[in-house]
C-alpha cells in the first residue's frame, strides 16, 4: 500500500470526528501555523498531519491558516526560511528532521516549534530530556539511533553471512555543532558500535543532494557490501524511487526505516508508522492552541514499530526469506 492509499485510508477513519471538540474550538479565531520542511513540497506525510487537525476541529479556510516554507533539500535555506515563518507572527511552528528544526530553534526562542519526527532529540541536543524537553519545542520521535543495532540485527537475519554492509546516512553541513552532536553520525555510531560486536565490517556514505547517489552506491559496490541500511530523512524519502532503483540496479538487499520504501520495491523496513506520527503531531499544535507550554509537554516516543517484507524484491534479487524471519513480520508484499 503506497502513501497515497494509506492516507485515503486514515481519511475516511477520519471522517467521524467529535462533534464537542469541533463546537470548542473559539469562534471567529484562525490560528496561524508556520510549516517548515526540508522537503521540495508536500507529501502524504503532510496530508496525514492536516487529517489530523481536522479530526481536532481545524479546517484550513475556516479556523486555521498554514504558511508553508519548503526548502527543496538545501539545508542553507532553512535558516532564512524558518526567520521568515517568526516575522509571519505564526503561532505555532511545525517542522521535522534535526537541521529544520535547529534552523527554527535558532530563529526563535519563543514561538513554540512542534517536531512532527527527528532520529533523536535528546543525542542530538535538541531537548534536555524526553519527559520534560524544556524551552519551546516538543514532538515525536523515530528512535532512530536506538533501533540501529535492532537493524542491523534483522538485515543480517534477512541476509545470513552478511560480513559487509552498507549505511546510507545524510551529511548535515551544520557547522555550528561538533560532528558527534549530527543525527546521521548517532545513527552511524550506535549501527558502528553493534558492528562491531557482530564481527560485521561497514562500508558507510553519507550524502547531501541526490546528485551523490549513484556514486555512493557505486562505493557500496566497490567496497563490495553485501547488504544495506538505508537512514530515512527528507533527501531518501523525496528520491526514494532512486534509492530503491539504485539498490535493485546493484543486487543490494536493503534495509529501510519506513514501509514506504517497501511500498515502492524495496525490500525490507523496520520501523514506526511515519504517516501516523505526522497525524499525531497535530494533538501538540492544538495543546498548544489551547494553552499548553511545549517544553512541558513530553516527547511522544513509537508505541509500535512494524516489519514489512517485500517478497517479490527478494525473488529478483535470488533472496530466500528466512521462514522465521516472515513469521514475525507484520505484513508480507507478495
Amino acid at each position: 500500500m503506497n502513501d497515497r492509499r494509506r492516507f485515503l485510508c486514515c481519511a475516511v477513519a477520519g471522517v467521524l470526528v467529535d462533534p464537542a471538540r469541533v463546537l470548542a474550538q473559539a469562534p471567529g479565531k484562525v490560528h496561524r501555523v508556520g510549516y517548515l520542511n526540508l522537503r521540495a513540497g508536500p507529501t502524504a506525510l503532510d496530508e496525514a498531519f492536516l487529517l489530523g487537525m481536522r479530526e481536532l476541529g481545524y479546517a484550513v479556510g475556516r479556523n486555521l491558516a498554514i504558511e508553508y516554507r519548503w526548502a527543496s533539500n538545501q539545508m542553507e535555506r532553512l535558516q532564512g526560511l524558518a526567520e521568515e515563518l517568526v516575522r509571519l507572527n505564526v503561532e505555532v511552528i511545525v517542522t521535522a528532521t534535526t537541521p529544520a528544526i535547529r534552523a527554527a530553534m535558532r530563529a526563535t526562542s519563543t514561538v513554540p516549534i512542534v517536531f512532527q519526527a527527528t532520529a533523536d532529540p535528546v543525542g542530538t541536543g535538541l531537548v534536555a530530556s524526553l519527559g520534560r524537553p524544556g524551552g519551546n519545542v516538543t514532538g515525536l520521535t523515530l528512535q532512530s539511533t536506538e533501533l540501529a543495532r535492532k537493524r542491523l540485527q534483522l538485515m543480517r537475519e534477512t541476509v545470513p553471512g552478511a560480513a559487509r554492509v552498507g549505511v546510507l546516512t545524510l551529511r548535515d553541513p551544520d557547522s555550528q555543532l561538533a560532528s558527534d552532536r549530527l543525527a546521521g553520525s548517532l545513527m552511524l555510531a550506535e549501527t558502528q558500535a553493534a558492528a562491531q560486536q557482530m564481527g560485521v565490517a561497514l562500508v558507510a556514505r553519507a550524502v547531501v543532494d541526490a546528485g551523490e547517489l549513484p556514486d555512493a552506491f557505486a562505493q557500496f559496490q566497490r567496497e563490495k557490501a553485501q547488504a544495506l541500511i538505508v537512514q530515512v530523512n527528507p533527501l531518501t524519502l523525496q528520491h526514494r524511487p532512486k534509492v530503491v532503483e539504485l539498490a535493485a540496479r546493484h543486487r543490494l538487499p536493503a534495509m529501510y526505516e519506513v514501509r514506504s520504501f517497501v511500498d515502492d520495491g524495496g525490500l525490507v523496513s523496520y520501523g514506526p508508522d511515519l504517516n501516523e506520527m505526522y497525524r499525531r503531531s497535530a494533538a501538540y499544535v492544538d495543546r498548544i492552541f489551547r494553552g499548553a507550554k511545549p517544553g512541558e509537554l513530553a516527547i511522544e516516543q513509537p508505541g509500535k514499530f512494524e516489519m514489512v517484507v517485500n517478497l517479490k524484491t527478494a525473488k529478483t534479487l535470488g533472496l530466500a526469506i528466512p521462514q522465521s524471519l516472515l513469521l514475525r513480520a507484520d505484513e508480507v508484499v507478495q
